[in-house]
């Protein structure tokens, strides 16, 4: 199977330490994964390595000649996981704004039908369970619903080193038992939602609008 890990910030560093404090929770999760499912592929996926311009325009508003190929690259590897994890600070009580337009850019028919985790940090003690909440309707409208375990990560820069391992040896195992336990739940759900997928195509029961939204509407 395969999965992807959104890194939802785009500073380059954290002041006063250099390393993105995003990008150590991400690796956290990417070890975890190839840890325990060594089967599986897992691709971090970091907003600062695509460029989609200044002016929002998302993937599925190109005539398919023109998408642009670091868009077209990233669409296809959404449509192909089997699953997502979320990783994002907290801004004003919600997900970050770079996590969103980066999903933004990206139709729900390339997420749905497939389960996502949410993981959230913080530099101060809540570990930003306030933008978790605002996540799970936003996940939930992409199609890829998230499991109900969470991920909240206080004081993140304290807790993780710059290659995602806990910086106090001796609780590396209680980090990553609290841990697993979402992981875990994204792994089953992903699962039996792949098995269900080739069974019977989801599309087909509850189609998707081709042309406009107002397809969904109500007669």
């Amino acid at each position: 199977m395969y999965f992807l890990v959104f890194l939802g910030s785009v500073r380059e560093s954290t002041p006063p330490k250099p390393a993105r404090i995003g990008m150590r929770v991400s690796r956290a999760c990417v070890r975890l994964l190839e840890q325990s499912y060594p089967q599986h592929t897992v691709e971090l996926i970091d907003p600062l390595e695509y460029d989609f311009g200044d002016i929002f325009k998302p993937e599925f508003a190109y005539r398919r000649s023109q998408v642009p190929n670091q868009m077209e690259s990233l669409a296809k590897k959404i449509q192909d996981a089997d699953g997502y994890i979320m990783v994002s600070p907290e801004y004003n009580h919600s997900m970050s704004p770079a996590l969103a337009n980066l999903l933004n850019h990206f139709g729900s028919s390339r997420f749905s039908y497939k389960p996502s985790a949410i993981v959230t940090y913080s530099a101060g003690q809540w570990g930003g369970a306030r933008a978790a909440v605002n996540m799970r309707t936003f996940l939930s409208e992409l199609g890829c619903l998230p499991v109900s375990a969470m991920i909240h990560l206080p004081k993140a820069a304290q807790v993780l080193d710059e290659n995602g391992f806990v910086v106090n040896a001796s609780e590396q195992s209680e980090w990553d038992e609290y841990m697993n336990r979402t992981l875990h739940q994204l792994l089953w759900w992903a699962q039996g939602a792949a098995l269900q997928r080739e069974r019977q195509d989801p599309t087909k029961k509850a189609k998707v609008f081709s042309k406009d939204p107002s397809q969904r509407n109500a007669p």
